[in-house]
């Protein structure tokens, strides 16, 4: 690693609290109540039919790693793979370990029979998608989420999605009814707007908000505005873009579900690695992946930001996690915060 280019240093963070013995081995960042590491581990990527086929097996050493790795704040949802999958294979990775990791789920996607779908409007190709976060069915939700992860309390719960049909404050107070119960410890949202948080947060303290935010996706400012006024944390997803960011996805396969994502169009795909060389540049300056680069830069945002990379490879889970130890230099900041203002990603988000 470089580490004495006067615009492009890396260093290790010494200014992370230090982990006490037995804690984490990465630097660890407060989300409200919630000490967490700062690397997260997204586990979407692990259930079929997400990034391609991938068995049960491979998915658990997955988990695993990123648990020895350190990252210990593992996010899943009960809409991902089918009926529970991803909620059951974490579950199966951290029996035994539940007191060493921070759990994280979302609910509404997987909806109870009888449950109306609500749906809305997205930017993929599909469409739309559909939820239900009626208080009614939160908390046969949350205890389908216990029998699937195995365990007794949830860390962090999100509705996956604000009910285009129910108000934000009445899913967060049938939330906070589980938050009495002992059945959850802390309240997110997740794809919300400044609004949702701010009067979700006035029924309940709201732990975190979870946003995608990358290189390629800005958070939306007046969300950024509001959570920082509320000292409410940010968990980004897809910090990678979805792997764009680490410079290695020149196509897309079928069964993949990023091929309903226009941004991985064949054509913005090609367009979008052109733009956003000279970040790959730049991180090859510094010693880092493309990847680690991103997930540097976006740690230095805010000390209340934590991604949630998630891979199915342990040499990759490692070379994500090492990020959180990487310190870029204000030289540094400032340069990629100008690149980055003269990008913009050719083709649509979800959101």
């Amino acid at each position: 690693m470089n580490l004495n280019a006067s615009t492009a240093a890396a260093s290790v963070d010494s200014t992370a609290p230090a982990p006490s013995p037995g804690a984490f081995p990465l630097p660890a960042r407060a989300l409200g109540p919630l000490r967490v590491p700062a690397i997260g581990f997204g586990a979407m990527v692990l259930s079929p039919g997400m990034y391609g086929e991938v068995d049960e097996p491979r998915g658990v050493r997955a988990l695993q790693a990123a648990i020895d790795a350190g990252s210990t704040f593992i996010d899943t949802s009960d809409g991902y793979g089918p009926d529970g999958h991803n909620e059951r294979l974490v579950g199966r990775a951290i029996a035994g370990r539940r007191e060493d990791v921070v759990v994280a789920t979302k609910f509404g996607f997987r909806m109870l029979p009888g449950a109306e779908p609500h749906r809305f409007s997205v930017g993929f190709t599909f469409g739309e998608l559909a939820v239900n976060a009626d208080p009614r069915y939160v908390r046969a939700y949350a205890e389908q989420s216990l029998r699937e992860l195995g365990t007794d309390y949830i860390d962090l719960y999100y509705p996956h999605f604000p009910d285009p049909r129910i108000p934000i404050e009445e899913t967060v107070g049938a939330v906070a009814d589980l938050v009495d119960a002992g059945l959850v410890r802390s309240i997110g949202l997740s794809n919300a707007t400044a609004e949702h948080l701010r009067a979700a947060h006035a029924v309940h303290p709201i732990t975190a908000v979870q946003t995608e935010w990358s290189m390629w996706r800005p958070i939306d400012p007046e969300l950024f505005r509001a959570g920082r006024e509320l000292g409410v944390g940010f968990v980004a997803w897809s910090p990678l873009g979805g792997g764009f960011l680490t410079g290695s996805v020149t196509r897309i396969d079928d069964g993949d579900f990023r091929r309903n994502a226009p941004r991985f169009s064949d054509e913005n795909l090609a367009v979008n690695n052109d733009r956003f060389a000279p970040i790959r540049s730049t991180a090859h300056e510094l010693g880092l992946t493309p990847g680690q680069l991103a997930l540097a830069w976006l740690l230095a945002q805010d000390p209340a930001v934590v991604p949630i990379p998630g891979s199915r490879t342990p040499a990759h889970i490692l070379e994500n996690v090492d990020a959180a130890r990487t310190l870029l230099h204000p030289d540094t900041l400032a340069r990629l915060t100008t690149v980055l203002g003269g990008i913009s990603a050719a083709g649509a988000t979800l959101l």
